[in-house]
């Protein structure tokens, strides 16, 4: 039997891609309810009955949006040869991805709720281990590195991963406000002319 409220043909799916891309464009608080049942196609009482509340909704559209949205800047990330390779591959992969003209700008995940009394302590909790999760990705592929003498073995991988994960955010805001592919690009190849000086250090530190 159907869930009270849901509507005949109601699709789970296509209803939480929708409220994603509304979530998106204007993150957690600038959603209303309004504009996510008119974008889903179903009432409230179909919105509750399927997904608990606007928090759960919220919730399960980020767990989509790392399903579906992005997969070739991480993966870019561990299909690279070598540790300078994967950057270069990620933050062009970034670039590809943030100057799209047919989706929402930057990235769900960086711009939806970045300060705790903007939504729930749930959302945001969320949120930050997602980031935290992107952080650690980098760090592992730099950690390969080293072990596999890609890297030097004083090259510090906590900070390279920091250093990188937020010059993917910030070109997310830019994104967002509107900067060019041009822009986005530049900023990668700054982030990339800071590389062989991070390896450079390192290297000096082993040699000391």
């Amino acid at each position: 039997m159907a869930e009270r409220g849901r509507p005949r043909g109601f699709d789970r799916t296509e209803a939480l891609e929708r409220a994603m891309q509304v979530f998106w464009e204007k993150g957690y608080e600038g959603s209303s309810l309004n504009d996510l049942t008119a974008a889903m196609g179903i009432g409230c009482p179909s919105l509750y009955a399927a997904f608990g509340s606007k928090e759960g909704l919220f919730l399960e559209a980020i767990a989509h949006y790392g399903k579906v949205v992005g997969k070739e800047i991480w993966e870019a990330v561990e299909t690279a040869s070598t540790a300078q390779a994967a950057m270069r591959d990620f933050l062009d992969a970034t670039v590809d991805a943030y100057s799209r003209t047919d989706l929402p700008r930057g990235c769900l995940i960086a711009l939806a709720a970045l300060h705790q009394d903007s939504s729930s302590g749930a959302i945001c909790s969320e949120l930050r281990r997602l980031r935290a999760e992107n952080i650690d990705t980098l760090r592992r592929r730099f950690r390969r590195g080293v072990g596999e003498a890609d890297l030097p073995a004083a090259f510090d991988c906590d900070a390279a991963a920091v250093f990188y994960a937020t010059t993917q955010h910030g070109m997310s805001i830019i994104a967002r406000d509107g900067a060019s592919r041009e822009a986005l690009a530049a900023v990668a190849d700054g982030a990339m002319a800071a590389f062989q000086p991070l390896v450079d250090k390192a290297s000096a530190l082993h040699g000391s």
